[in-house]
């Protein structure tokens, strides 16, 4: 009996608390038994239960080493009196064990006098909306994570496929290489999935990643451009990545078959000097000639550069002092307040083209105004 009367109590103060916040929620995740890495969708859903104030909301998970995440939608019913959000995330747990996601909601109560208010004035006067902001306390929500199999490389559903399109080279010549990764699950990255066996040269470069979040989980394309080389014949070990398909609950491996490569050998005479002694020893003053002309080269070079900085300065000097103040503009709205602080109705067309920019639906060339303003000067 008194197991149920206090129930009971906490029940009711539940409900008050959640009235208290003028707003209910429910938060709902499609899997609380992930594995490390296998994604989860997480959706929250608030509703307006206070109909006698305006309600807005500043959501998202906070930040974790435990786990990752990105927002993939919000839907909003924006009524004022009667709002309606649902949210939706994509996770990605990172540590296996419990963990638990971590919420930041932030409550905004204003009136619709406020609202009206605040978008009263023109489009440069829009006036700040007043809010009543309170930070909500929301329980965590717990996932118990699933270690992956020893080993574990990749997790998700994957397929992978490799160029080679050549097997002989020359000495120290690059053989180009490249594997692609595609499939549904967390982006498969590695730092190089080259083998360290071998005694080859490696050349490897950032993996080129296309990754796209959706509601089923990550589409990803990921391509690894390599190339190998040496100087003489070998062979590259076979390439077995292991990966999880959460999904199924087994592993399986992505391959590349072991390749041998053909190196040309270079014919020994060709390294070999004809000579066996060096030339006798001569006088050679071709040297002096040479500095000489670098001399003269560099002294007409020097000379040339003194000019065009004289011939430049003078130039400068010549220009109009709003010449410059034009070219230092960084954006149309300064651009536009030095020609209207010039009071000059040459300067009409441009004004009225980055008007109609800022403040309308008009398209201008930046450096294209600046110049026609400049010529006018």
């Amino acid at each position: 009996m008194k197991n149920n009367l206090g129930k009971t109590i906490l029940f009711l103060l539940a409900f008050v608390v959640l009235q208290a916040e003028d707003f209910s929620y429910d938060f709902k995740v499609d899997n609380t038994h992930p594995y490390v890495k296998e994604a989860v969708i997480l959706t929250l859903d608030i509703q307006q239960t206070n109909k006698d104030v305006v309600l807005l909301f500043n959501f998202d998970l906070k930040e974790n080493d435990n786990y990752q995440f990105q927002r993939l939608n919000t839907l909003e019913t924006d009524s004022y009196h009667n709002a309606q959000i649902h949210y939706e995330y994509l996770i990605y747990p990172l540590k296996t064990g419990e963990i638990s996601l971590e919420f930041e909601l932030l409550k905004k109560i204003t009136t619709d006098e406020s609202v009206a208010y605040s978008f009263s004035g023109d489009r440069d006067n829009i006036k700040g909306l007043v809010t009543t902001d309170t930070k909500v306390s929301l329980p965590p929500l717990t996932l118990q994570v699933k270690s992956l199999p020893e080993g574990t490389l990749f997790v998700g559903d994957f397929t992978l496929t490799h160029q080679l399109k050549i097997h002989t080279a020359k000495p120290y010549e690059p053989l180009p290489f490249q594997v692609y990764i595609e499939g549904q699950g967390y982006p498969p990255l590695l730092n190089s999935i080259l083998p360290q066996e071998g005694a080859f040269t490696r050349f490897t470069e950032h993996p080129l990643v296309k990754s796209v979040a959706t509601s089923k989980g990550t589409q990803n394309a990921v391509s690894y451009p390599m190339a190998l080389s040496h100087s003489k014949s070998f062979t590259l070990p076979s390439i077995k990545l292991k990966a999880f398909n959460p999904k199924t609950e087994k592993s399986y491996f992505l391959s590349v078959p072991s390749q041998h490569f053909d190196i040309e050998e270079v014919p020994k005479d060709t390294l070999l000097d004809s000579l066996d002694t060096p030339k006798p020893f001569s006088m050679d003053w071709s040297w002096l000639a040479n500095l000489l002309g670098y001399l003269v080269v560099f002294g007409a070079g020097y000379l040339t550069a003194l000019a065009w900085k004289w011939q430049k300065k003078k130039v400068q000097k010549s220009l109009h002092p709003l010449h410059e103040k034009i070219t230092n503009c960084k954006d149309k709205k300064t651009l536009l307040q030095v020609l209207m602080a010039t009071d000059d109705k040459r300067f009409t067309s441009s004004i009225e083209k980055l008007e109609a920019s800022l403040y309308g639906d008009g398209k201008i060339n930046l450096n294209k105004v600046k110049q026609e303003a400049q010529d006018l000067l």
